[in-house]
């Protein structure tokens, strides 16, 4: 059984909200919030839903209205039809193209192209089929990272999801070790399926996928095959400032990190954030309302005394 919880507001509210959202540290992980436009031709009408599996009690109700600082809109309340609704809202999506890569779902051809890598992601419980502007921009920039000559020979995807990611450095890097995690136990079985569907080896060794399940970087193997050339996040703005620390501490001198999963509107944060960790910036792109950061650690940091 499935509920939701819906409110309408202006562009620049929903967002305040959702950056609320991100700095609630105590917030019920059943409740699952997201924020889109009502239309395409409504670009500064926006939407936000708040997804429960149970039936919202009046501390559910506060909690969404709570995420909003001034007036709060109107929320209504519905009970939702017994559907996989991440599953159905991935059907029927269409084939993208970013970087070297061209990504669709098992309903659409794959591309032959000299050059091109075809992947093939069904409708999942997992996020990452690579139409979000978050992860076809970070298939970008790998891309372009690979264009501009970075060598990666032990890489990581932290909140894989999917997998796509750690594909896509894998067939850019093939010699290289790759690490994928996610604090979702359901994306195991997606990315062992989805790693055979697209000729992905699974194993330890050089030009294999390993993949576990871990918070964050928290995890004995995580610590035990790195330091990592390149370490990849697609998450959200909160978790990636609270890991910023970490990602330092787990890159080689000069080593890559690849943020995404947060709004231009957040980026000042997450970049301070990666700046007091020793890594600074090297490009990024903007898609939509989302910022993809290309960062690298400073060769010559060493980690402040007492932290």
């Amino acid at each position: 059984m499935s509920w939701k919880i819906t409110t309408f507001a202006p562009r620049p509210v929903i967002e305040a909200a959702l950056i609320a959202h991100e700095d609630v540290f105590d917030w019920d992980p059943d409740i699952v919030i997201s924020g889109s436009e009502v239309a395409e031709d409504q670009p500064e009408d926006w939407r936000l839903e708040a997804w429960l599996p149970r039936r919202p009690t009046r501390a559910d109700r506060a909690a969404v209205a709570g995420l909003f600082a001034g007036e709060v809109p109107d929320l209504t309340v519905e009970k939702l039809p017994e559907t996989d609704w991440l599953t159905l809202s991935q059907h029927g999506v269409q084939p993208i193209r970013a970087g070297r890569f061209h990504v669709h779902t098992p309903e659409h051809p794959a591309a032959v192209e000299p050059g091109l890598r075809d992947f093939v992601i069904p409708a999942s419980q997992a996020f990452g089929t690579g139409q979000h502007a978050t992860t076809s921009g970070c298939l970008t920039m790998l891309t372009e990272m690979r264009r501009r000559g970075v060598i990666v020979r032990n890489c990581a995807d932290i909140g894989t999801g999917t997998g796509l990611l750690a594909f896509a450095a894998l067939d850019l890097w093939p010699r290289a070790l790759a690490t994928a995690s996610d604090i979702d136990h359901v994306c195991t079985g997606v990315v062992i399926d989805n790693a055979g569907a697209n000729g992905v080896p699974l194993g330890a060794g050089s030009g294999q996928l390993t993949m576990l399940i871990a918070d964050g970087m928290d995890h004995p193997l995580l610590t035990a095959r790195g330091p990592y050339d390149l370490i990849i996040a697609n998450i959200l703005a909160g978790p990636l400032i609270s890991l910023a620390p970490d990602f330092g501490r787990h890159l080689v001198p000069g080593g890559h990190l690849l943020l995404a999963g947060l709004l231009e509107t957040q980026e000042a944060q997450v970049r301070s954030a990666c700046r007091a960790a020793g890594l600074r910036l090297a490009a990024r792109l903007v898609r939509g309302d989302w910022s993809i950061l290309w960062l690298r650690k400073r060769t010559d940091w060493r980690r402040p005394r007492g932290r």
